[in-house]
């Protein structure tokens, strides 16, 4: 199978995705928060600083339920070059976190 080459919009669509999930992440570990998301360290890791642009799916769903995160909330949030606000659908504790 041949993988596309990602397009700088997919980069950045990764690296905002990255920094939600590290600011949804707060002051929790990461390996607390892989290993209750069922997906390695080292893939949230990955996940966080960019370097997969496009993770699967479920793990980024997984991630978001960890987080109390809204899948909606997520999907607003890496589609809108407009980091300073808080998409609606976030969970309280997840708001608190990114609003810190």
């Amino acid at each position: 199978m041949v993988r596309l080459p990602l397009t700088p919009e997919d980069v950045e669509r990764g690296q905002r995705l990255g920094a939600l999930l590290r600011r949804a992440r707060g002051d929790r570990s990461m390996l607390d928060t892989a290993l209750d998301a069922g997906v390695s360290p080292e893939t949230l890791r990955k996940i966080e600083s960019g370097r997969v642009a496009t993770p699967a799916f479920p793990t980024i769903a997984a991630i978001a339920d960890v987080l109390g995160l809204s899948l909606d909330a997520v999907w607003a949030e890496i589609n809108q070059p407009d980091r300073g606000a808080v998409p609606a659908g976030f969970g309280r504790a997840a708001r608190a976190r990114l609003a810190s």
